[in-house]
Formats: structure tokens, sequence, C-alpha cells
């Protein structure tokens, strides 16, 4: 649905506002919605079609519930596409509206601007719909039944791709298993009726089964180097089918273009909520709007509990450093006095803080963000914790406030989107062709029952055994899958 002529008119203003604060995104389009409409997009993660699949489905129902029993609400949705998609629910208040509008101006900037998005398709909104269509055909050709298990497990992989490899200068590349094979015997040319003489069928069919095995010994030699991205290695040698392999392409392609919005979540939302604070309160805000909003803005940056508010926390880091380079409280003669007095009126009145966020906003991912910006001051000021399990008491309780372990945990936690790093290190364990992957552990296990399941999906679509080596209680060990079974061994 357009939207109507009131929030057309904010729109067009709140838009020349983000203009003269210097954010500079792709047009952006919005769409008027009822909470029906807008949670069946926000199931097909903010895309109006998707490929046909019951996860969708689940999603929707989970949402409706969250949003008719009071659970949850969804105030924004925005995509990174060129132009710029945005959805604006038809129940919510102007101020409402207005803040939403201006918060995806903010995101918007973001997408175009930040480095770790730059190599992301900017149609994926066509892309998305191509995809839903051959996905379609190929039930229509294979059956729903099949293409749906297949998708399910495909789906539990997703996350098993090489996120820095957009970032070093080349993609691996997908070669199309449709092309014709590249064991096929070469071929002298001739006439037709000199085809048998010049290149006999006994002859070529023996130079097949040549290059078929030396293929076969070649892809069963040891890994030269541990492969990070998963998906693509089975693509390229597991033994599927072609529409197994569209498949697996279409959820590779896909993860590919989420994935830096998981190394920016913090950054991104709180650069959009800065701008959002920033247009709402010195340009748009009216009198009578002002109790309302200052509770709208609490509901997104509240604390809650103990797990991170990207909102709060990365809304806070970028008032930190544009104070701090406002006052030039950074750098080494900051760091190095050591007058208490002299530190606390340190102001150097640089006003460099508007140029300092948006240099970070172009460089930066959620890791380099915390590691570069997050100073101790600025952990006790906003009572940051690491926390655990206590046995004794038998609930979870602050560990630490320790400035350098609570920087760790932050860390570890976002590294990798909060997933572990799995390798794959041997296709060809003992000589059998068995798959071995390797977690890299770095103190924190792997949730077995979620490892066992993903293992046994591998070991579904590479069709021999598939091992997966880690450590459990301070012990490596191996997971080994086979023919549905899991077993677990000791790794001498």
């Amino acid at each position: 649905m357009r939207l109507t002529p009131e929030l057309a008119r904010w729109q067009e203003v709140i838009e020349q506002h983000a203009k003269e604060y210097g954010l500079d995104g792709y047009e952006t389009i919005f769409e008027l919605l009822s909470y029906d409409e807008l949670n069946e997009v926000a199931s097909f993660g903010g895309f109006p079609t998707r490929y046909p699949h019951w996860r969708f489905g689940m999603q929707y129902e989970q949402l409706s519930k969250g949003y008719e029993f009071g659970l949850s609400k969804i105030y924004e949705l925005v995509i990174n596409n060129d132009p710029c998609y945005a959805y604006l629910m038809t129940s919510n208040p102007l101020v409402d509206q207005k803040l939403v509008m201006s918060h995806v101006y903010g995101h918007n900037d973001f997408f175009k601007n930040n480095a770790w998005f730059a190599p992301t398709n900017r149609k994926m909104m066509d892309e998305m719909a191509n995809h839903a269509t051959k996905v379609r055909r190929l039930v229509d050709r294979i059956g729903l039944e099949k293409v749906e298990e297949f998708i399910d497990t495909a789906l539990s992989l997703e996350n098993l791709i090489d996120r820095m490899s957009p970032y070093r200068g080349s993609t691996r590349s997908v070669p199309n298993k449709n092309e014709p094979a590249s064991t096929d015997p070469h071929r002298l040319p001739s006439k037709d009726y000199m085809e048998s003489f010049i290149n006999p069928p006994e002859v070529m069919e023996q130079e097949r089964a040549r290059r078929e095995q030396a293929e076969e010994e070649k892809q069963k030699q040891s890994m030269p180097r541990p492969e990070r991205d998963i998906l693509s290695y089975l693509i390229e040698n597991a033994p599927l089918q072609s529409w197994q392999v569209e498949i697996l392409e279409i959820v590779r392609s896909e993860a590919y273009y989420f994935s830096p919005q998981g190394m920016t979540k913090i950054m991104n939302e709180g650069w959009a909520s800065y701008w959002h604070q920033k247009i709402m309160t010195k340009k748009v805000l009216q009198d009578d709007e002002v109790i309302d909003y200052a509770d709208t803005m609490a509901g997104v940056i509240s604390a809650s509990g103990a797990a991170l508010n990207p909102y709060q926390i990365g809304l806070a880091l970028y008032h930190d450093i544009e104070e701090r380079w406002n006052t030039g409280r950074h750098g080494l003669d900051f760091d190095n006095c050591s007058d208490l007095k002299t530190k606390a009126a340190w102001n150097t009145k640089a006003n460099a803080g508007r140029e300092k966020i948006f240099e970070v906003r172009r460089h930066h991912n959620d890791i380099t963000f915390i590691d570069e910006f997050l100073t101790e001051d600025f952990c006790h000021r906003h009572k940051l914790f690491t926390y655990g399990w206590n046995p004794q008491t038998q609930q979870r309780e602050i560990t630490t406030r320790d400035f350098p372990a609570v920087k760790e945990g932050l860390l570890r936690q976002l590294t990798n989107a909060g997933d572990p790093v799995i390798e794959v290190v041997d296709a060809n364990f003992n000589n059998r062709g068995e798959l071995v992957l390797r977690h890299r552990f770095e103190d924190s296990e792997l949730e077995a029952p979620f490892a066992k399941a993903t293992l046994t999906n591998v070991q579904s679509i590479w069709n021999r055994p598939v091992l997966l080596e880690t450590v459990i209680d301070d012990r490596p060990v191996r997971y080994r899958a086979e023919e549905g079974r899991i077993e677990l061994e000791n790794i001498d």
C-alpha cells in the first residue's frame, strides 16, 4: 500500500534532514502494511517473496502470536537493496512512523557506505524472486517432499561458510555441474564416416575410465589447506544431483548476502539509532509527541537482562566516540596523562567527533568496533559484565566486571557471528574417502545436540563417513557419523 499524503510529506521532510546531516543512501521506498502483512514479509527475512518452505510459515506463526499476545512488535523492517525497501505498520501512531523512517535512513546509509556490505548483491530483491521460481520448478519436477527435505538439510549448513572470503580479493567459485564432465576423452576431428576409425569406441572408453580414475584420485588426496567454506566444498566434491547442487547454491548465496548483517549488528543498529535520535529530537519531534517518543525509545535501548542489546551498546559507543573526538580524549597524550584532575577536565576542543563517527561507520565491523573503541571507562559507566552458570546455586550469576575479561568475552561472542569455526581438513581419511571436519577449539565446547544433527546432515550429503574433531572436557575427541549413527571416539 502506498503511503498516505501525511506520511509521504513526512518522508520528504525526514529525507531532507538526513541529507543535511550527510547521510547518503539509496533511493528509499516505504510501503504501508497491516500487522499481518508485515509479519508475513518479516517471516521471509524482509523480502516479499521467498522459495516455499515450512520454516517461513513457522516464523510467521511465531511473529503473529508474539504480536497478538503483546510480547513483541516489529518497529522496523528494511532491506539492503538498491532501491532500499522499508515497511511501516498501518496501526502505528505518527510519532512511531516518523521514528522508523528516521531509523531507516540511518540503515540505508550504513548499507551503502559500510565496507563490509560492499560485496553484497544490491539487487537481492530480484535474486530472491529468481530463487523462489527455481525452487518451485524443482518442486514441480522432483516433488515437494524430496525438495523440502533437502532444503531442511541445506539450511542446517547455511552457517558453514567462510565469512571472510568476499574480502580477500576473490570469492571461491562453484563449478556448474550441468556442464559436460571434464573426464570426457579428447576426440580428434573427423568426418562422420571416419569417426569409428579416428576415435575408436574402445579407445575412447579406456581414456574416459583413465580420466575418471585420475579425477577420483585427485579428489581423494589430502587437503592442501583447511577449507572454511564447507558448503562450497560439498557443492564441488559431494556426489550430488544437479537439482541438489542448485539448492545448495541458493542457500549459500543467501548466506553470504546476510553475513554482513550478522557481522555489523551492533554498529548498524547503533548507527540507525543515533540518527533517528538526532533527527527526531532536533528536527521533527513535536511537543505533544515527546512522551510517546521517550516511551518507545526507552523500549528500544533498554537493557534486556544479561543479554546484549545491540541498539543500546551501539548507540552509546557512537556517542562516546563523538564525545572523545570532540574533546580530544584519545591518543597517547591523553592515555599517558597520570593526573586525574587534568584528565577529567581534558578538552582540546578538536570538534572532530562527527567526522570520526562517519569514518568508523565506513571501515569497521562489530569486532573491530568493539576492539578499537570499547574503553575501560565506558565498560564501568555502562555496567558491563560477564556471567556464567553456578552449579552450586543452579542459576546464572555475574562472574566478573573486570574490563579485559568483559572485552574478551564480548569479542569471543561476536567472532564468526557467534558460530563455531569448522573447517574441512581431510577428504580421504585413512584412504577411505572419509571427510574430516575440525572444530577450531577456543575454550568453548560445541553444543552436542546441534553438532550431532549438523554432522548427520553433512554425512547424508557426502554419502561416506564424516568425522568431526573437537575437544570435550579438555581432551581431543572425534565424532563419527556413518549411516545415520553417531559415535564418539578418543583421538590418540
